[in-house]
């Protein structure tokens, strides 16, 4: 006896599914009405690889949303009538359009065929589709079909046929709407997900609702205020939490983006849509957003789009070091007037003043002094990326990791790792190929984060004019991205072989980014930042106080007033005696010892300064450390008009020989050691964890810091060969 197999066909109109319907079933078919509507249903059966399949014709829809009774039907007898497969017949003449409801049905997760119908026309238009690459970027099986002659439809059946028995044999029951092939997931972005999580969360406390329907298709629908779903959802007993969740999502996405959920839904599938075709389509006719086509073929021009990025980011980081400067001067103005109230109210020459002004103020303040650079880095990041350029700049980049050998998605987590590398390596999760993903953790940690900013704004600012701030800057990020490039070259050759999977980059229409979702992004990561400020810069900075003071000897507490004192008016003698004094306990304090110890390794990169070798190893904990480990070191010994001035002692920091111990050459050596050297500790554990293996993570530690101490060396040597001051 026959097995039964129920295929319906979907597709907008005049994709020739009639045609296809009528060359499948011919005179075997049956016409009526759905039940309580005039609209047609159209059936037919036949008999074919020992199933008697009974076909079901759709009415032709543009999409699966609630807003005609054609559409309402269609997408009720798919979601609860269930066909074994459907086949979604699409002009391949008009991809980006007809796609647009095949996105909604990869949403839905239902066992899906592709139709390529009209192949002979995008023949004759000089259309080329790699069909091997949009098959696997779509994550279903597509068939070239043409109705009119009846080309490619047993092939349809046969694979049908095959996604329904590979189902039956290897996936359970549950599982049944999972096709063969790894289904594609789209990506709405950060809020959305957001919201849509909070949503199934709530929606999967009633069971028979997300039985009968996909708990996330539900909580897509009712963010894009679907009323028939919404409808559907009012019957629950969690109904009132369902909506009130709803409202307060719709409300926050519109906040952020100036625009409606459900446009930003539709915005992202069309997103993921350009992407698939610019991967796949050697040349297209469907221009969907005129104006962003248009801005398009300028800003991602084989030729033009990788310079214009450059430019772009080069004038980025022009433009923040020069807008943070009356910003971080209003700061460092707060700072000086909280360490004069706190150097009056404590007793003079106590741990405790010590403690409070040396440590936590000039510690802890010479790294938020930087805060207005990196909130302002974090806002050109968020315009980038709300305007839809940032999007160009991974497409752009595609090009390049397909050419090193990894795998598209490996420039999101590269994109990340500007602000941190943290959740960067986090966002490997999205990549599915195990090389390609474990590559993209180890170079990660090259892309300069925003904890790396201050050392960079401390040395440029005290070594380098303001003309040429801005492309030191840019110099030191560029080597950062090249360097990760290089490195993961050589780990896809060597190391962990094989061809990169493929990626749908997804190309979001440009819009005009909100003052209120800028802010937002802004604010959440810099406010981030300020977290880790207050805890782990704030416990380091103590612990560099500690070290830098004990073991404690009272001789060194006098204060410069009291050496005043004793001395009468001899503020020279008064300042001599105190740098001395300064010194020596320097000198013989744990830090003194421990930096002491280690600045022999590197005095060949230039920077033989004990203290930055403290600051060094406290960059282990946060890369911030480094500036307020100097910032500590610095302060002891000062006046209050010389204290927390760290420009100035970086400026007139000696050698022993009396030479200058910085120049610009070896400020810019340093700030590559630092920008290459091993990650932090929170960034170790993340390796550990996203690859469940100490191996990695002891890796990355080693050869990063190999990388480092190679890099420096040569800038400071080359530079001293080319008669640059060392």
């Amino acid at each position: 006896m026959p097995k039964k197999l129920t295929i319906a066909l979907a597709g907008n109109p005049n994709s020739g599914k009639t045609t296809i319907f009528n060359g499948l079933t011919g005179s075997r078919q049956h016409v009526g009405n759905y039940p309580g509507v005039t609209v047609e249903k159209k059936e037919g059966n036949l008999k074919y690889g020992g199933y008697d399949i009974n076909i079901v014709d759709l009415p032709g829809i543009y999409s699966l949303s609630a807003y005609s009774i054609d559409e309402i039907i269609a997408r009720n007898f798919v979601v609860e009538e269930k066909p074994d497969v459907i086949i979604n017949i699409i002009d391949s003449s008009n991809l980006e359009r007809n796609l647009y409801l095949t996105t909604q049905f990869m949403e839905l997760g239902v066992p899906l065929v592709l139709a390529f119908n009209m192949s002979d026309v995008i023949e004759k238009q000089g259309l080329m589709i790699n069909t091997a690459k949009l098959s696997e970027l779509l994550g279903e099986a597509i068939i070239f079909t043409v109705a009119t002659k009846k080309k490619g439809l047993n092939e349809l059946l046969d694979e049908a046929i095959k996604l329904t028995e590979s189902l039956t044999q290897s996936v359970p029951t549950e599982n049944k709407h999972l096709t063969m092939l790894k289904r594609t997931t789209l990506d709405y972005g950060k809020e959305i997900q957001e919201e849509l999580i909070k949503l199934e969360n709530i929606l999967i406390k009633d069971s028979a609702l997300t039985q009968k329907y996909p708990c996330k298709w539900l909580a897509i629908k009712l963010l894009e205020n679907d009323n028939e779903v919404i409808r559907k959802v009012g019957t629950s007993p969690s109904s009132n939490e369902i909506l009130a969740q709803v409202e307060k999502s719709s409300h926050h996405l519109q906040g952020i983006f100036g625009d409606t959920p459900e446009a930003i839904i539709a915005d992202r599938r069309y997103g993921f849509i350009s992407g698939a075709c610019l991967e796949a389509l050697q040349r297209t006719y469907e221009i969907r957003h005129t104006l962003s086509d248009r801005i398009d073929r300028v800003l991602i021009n084989r030729i033009l789009g990788l310079p214009i990025f450059v430019g772009l980011m080069w004038l980025v980081f022009k433009l923040v070091f020069e807008v943070s400067k009356p910003l971080t001067g209003w700061v460092a103005t707060g700072q000086e007037w909280l360490r004069n109230l706190f150097n009056s109210l404590l007793p003079k020459g106590s741990a405790i003043q010590s403690l409070v002004v040396d440590g936590i103020i000039n510690g802890s303040g010479s790294v938020l002094v930087f805060v207005p650079i990196i909130f302002l880095l974090f806002l050109a990041i968020a315009i980038l990326e709300d305007s839809g350029y940032m999007a160009r700049a991974a497409f752009i980049m595609d090009r390049l990791m397909h050419k090193i050998g990894l795998h598209g998605r490996s420039f999101i987590p590269m994109l990340l790792g500007f602000g941190c590398n943290l959740p960067a390596i986090m966002a490997t999760r999205t990549i599915e190929d195990r090389k390609d993903r474990f590559v993209t953790i180890l170079v990660n940690p090259f892309i300069s984060c925003g904890a790396r900013l201050p050392v960079y704004a401390l040395f440029i600012n005290a070594f380098f004019s303001k003309d040429i701030a801005g492309n030191v800057l840019f110099s030191i990020y560029l080597l950062g991205v090249v360097i990760a490039i290089i490195a993961a070259k050589v780990f896809r050759k060597f190391f962990f072989k094989g061809p990169a999977a493929p990626f749908v980059m997804e190309l979001p229409p440009y819009r005009i980014p909100t003052i209120n979702g800028l802010l937002i992004h802004m604010w959440e990561r810099g406010v981030a930042y300020l977290k880790k400020a207050g805890t782990v810069i704030f416990l380091g900075c103590i612990l560099i106080w500690f070290l830098s003071n004990f073991p404690w000897n009272p001789k060194y507490s006098k204060d410069y007033d009291t050496l005043l004192k004793q001395a009468k008016d001899n503020k020279e003698l008064v300042t001599g005696l105190g740098n001395e004094k300064a010194f020596e306990k320097l000198e013989k304090s744990y830090a003194g010892k421990l930096g002491k110890a280690i600045a022999p390794i590197f005095k060949p990169l230039g920077f033989d300064d004990w203290k930055v070798s403290v600051g060094l190893i406290g960059g282990f904990a946060a890369k911030e450390i480094v500036v307020g480990t100097l910032g500590a070191l610095h302060s002891i010994g000062k006046t209050n008009e010389e204290s927390g001035n760290l420009h100035l002692a970086l400026q007139n920091q000696l050698r022993a020989d009396g030479s200058k111990m910085y120049s610009p050459l070896v400020a810019y050596s340093l700030m590559v050691f630092v920008l290459l050297y091993m990650p932090c500790i929170a960034v170790i554990a993340a390796i550990k964890r996203e690859t469940n293996s100490w191996r990695y993570p002891a890796f990355a530690a080693f050869y990063t810091t190999a990388i480092a101490w190679l890099a420096s060396f040569l800038i400071y040597q080359g530079g001293k060969l080319l008669g640059l001051k060392g």
